[in-house]
C-alpha cells in the first residue's frame, strides 16, 4: 500500500500450546504476531453472499443468558456454511462465531469491557482480546462493512473441547477515525484473509468459550 499504509492484522492470539492435540484440525502452519492498528490501517470485511447467515443466534432450547450482540446498521458478521448437521459440533460452531461477533462489538462500543468478551473468550484469548481492542482505542479507530467468515472446521475432542479452524475475508470493510468519522477505503490486498485457529471449551451452563487459538494473515489457504 503506498504513503505508509499497513495492513492491519487483527487479534492475534499466544502460541497455542494448548493445541497440541489439534494437529488433524489445522489447515496449516500458524503463527503470530503482535501488529497494532494505526489510523489507516484496514480491518475486517465481506462481500455478502446468498449462502451467508447472520450472527448465530440462540436457539429456544438455549437457557443460556447470553449478552446481547447486535451489531450497528453499518457493520455485518456474515457465516457461510456455519451448519454441519451434527447438534454438538453446530453448537460448537455457533459460539466460535460468537466469539468472532463480541470481538467486533468491543471494537465498535470504544471499549474492552463488554460482557460479551469474558462470556465468549477465556484464560490466554480473553487476555489477548481484551489487549486487541485497547489497541484500537489507543488509535482511535474503529470500523464499519461486513466480515464473511466461511470455510469452518471443527473436532470433538471429548465431551467439554474442541477445536475450530475457519477463513476469514476482510476485503470489505473498512477502518474509520473515531472522532471525524472518516473511512479509510483503501483497496484490499491478500493480507485481507486470515486463516483462525482456535480452541473451545465448554463452560458448567453449556457455553463453549475460546480458550486459545491462533490466526495466519494472508493465508493460502483463506485467499479468494
Amino acid at each position: 500500500m503506498s504513503h505508509g499504509e499497513l495492513t492491519v492484522k487483527r487479534r492475534t492470539f499466544p502460541a497455542a500450546t494448548a493445541f497440541a492435540a489439534t494437529t488433524a484440525l489445522l489447515l496449516t502452519a500458524c503463527g503470530g504476531g503482535d501488529d497494532s492498528p494505526k489510523a489507516n490501517d484496514r480491518i475486517a470485511g465481506s462481500d455478502q453472499s446468498s449462502t451467508a447467515s447472520a450472527a448465530p443466534t440462540a436457539t429456544p432450547s438455549d437457557d443460556a443468558d447470553r449478552p446481547d450482540l447486535t451489531l450497528p446498521s453499518d457493520v455485518k458478521d456474515e457465516f457461510d456454511g456455519w451448519k454441519t448437521g451434527d447438534a454438538t459440533k453446530d453448537a460448537v460452531l455457533a459460539d466460535a462465531g460468537r466469539a468472532q461477533t463480541a470481538m467486533n462489538d468491543a471494537i465498535i462500543k470504544g471499549t474492552s469491557d463488554t460482557p460479551g468478551l469474558p462470556f465468549y473468550y477465556k484464560d490466554k484469548a480473553l487476555t489477548s482480546s481484551v489487549k486487541w481492542v485497547q489497541k484500537w482505542l489507543d488509535a482511535g479507530i474503529t470500523y464499519t462493512g461486513t466480515t464473511r467468515y466461511y470455510s469452518p472446521k471443527v473436532e470433538i475432542f471429548d465431551n467439554k473441547s474442541a477445536g475450530v479452524s475457519f477463513c476469514a475475508d476482510e476485503s470489505k470493510a473498512h477502518n474509520k477515525n473515531r472522532k471525524s468519522g472518516k473511512v479509510n477505503r483503501t483497496p484490499a490486498g491478500n493480507d485481507a484473509f486470515v486463516l483462525y485457529n482456535t480452541r473451545l471449551e465448554k463452560t458448567a451452563q453449556g457455553i463453549w468459550q475460546t480458550s486459545d487459538g491462533t490466526s495466519v494473515r494472508g493465508s493460502k489457504t483463506c485467499v479468494r
